[in-house]
């Protein structure tokens, strides 16, 4: 009975070892896509301020040429 109880625990430290791993694993490719994401994000952020910077100064030419007519 004794060597029975042995077995299962033996079984059940691999079976924790596995999803130890497994989790380890993907902890490790949620971090890398965090990271992937963080730097497109911040790619995307500085277009965004640069379209807007582009766009603000051609509605303040476009305000100047109506303000000349």
């Amino acid at each position: 009975m004794e060597k029975e109880a042995i077995q299962q625990l033996e079984l059940q430290v691999d079976d924790l070892l596995k999803a130890s791993r497994r989790i380890r694993d993907e902890n490790m490719l949620l971090k890398s896509q965090k990271s992937a994401w963080l730097s497109e994000r911040a790619q995307l952020v500085e277009k965004t301020d640069l379209a807007r910077n582009r766009i603000e100064k051609m509605v303040g030419r476009l305000k100047e040429m109506d303000d000349e007519l």
